[in-house]
């Protein structure tokens, strides 16, 4: 009787390890995004991406300073002018608005976090990707309107 007791009690403790561990493999891999390689302008960046709406809304929210060799690519499931705010942002940034050709749009330079959710910054055309970057790349990297980016996103998660 006291051995099937142990038994039982070992495949509770196995059971409660293996969902201890499975839940912390999903914290862990929560934090590893989705990512590619931007080139637009002259630069050359690591670019997270965001896919989903959720992911989209936090964007670069929370984030203290963004390495210039950073960015963001807020991928959208159709053409829009999509505005974009500074909620929970921390740090001044470029924004640059893409055609589905992936084409610069429209920039916006150096927009400050003060501005919050009471400004709306919304391209003038419409756009499918929107590219967040460090505060000065654009003139940095000369980036302009017409030129095209070049990244690999998986458009079939976009949602």
């Amino acid at each position: 009787m006291s051995s099937s007791k142990s038994a039982s009690t070992a495949v509770i403790i196995g059971a409660v390890v293996a969902l201890v561990i499975g839940a912390g493999a999903l914290f862990v891999l929560s934090f590893f995004k989705p990512a590619t390689t931007l080139h637009i302008g002259d630069g050359v960046f690591t670019a997270e991406v965001a896919y989903t709406q959720a992911s989209r809304e936090r964007g670069l929210g929370g984030v203290n300073a963004l390495d210039a060799d950073k960015a963001m690519i807020l991928a959208f499931p159709s053409d829009g002018q999509w505005p974009i705010w500074m909620k929970d942002m921390r740090t001044s940034i470029d924004i640059i608005w893409l055609d589905a050709d992936k084409k610069v749009v429209y920039i916006v330079k150096n927009v400050s976090p003060d501005s919050g959710t009471d400004v709306m910054y919304t391209p003038k055309v419409d756009a499918r990707y929107v590219v967040e970057l460090a505060a000065g790349t654009v003139e940095k990297q000369h980036i302009v309107v017409g030129r095209a980016a070049v990244f690999d996103i998986k458009n079939s998660e976009v949602q």
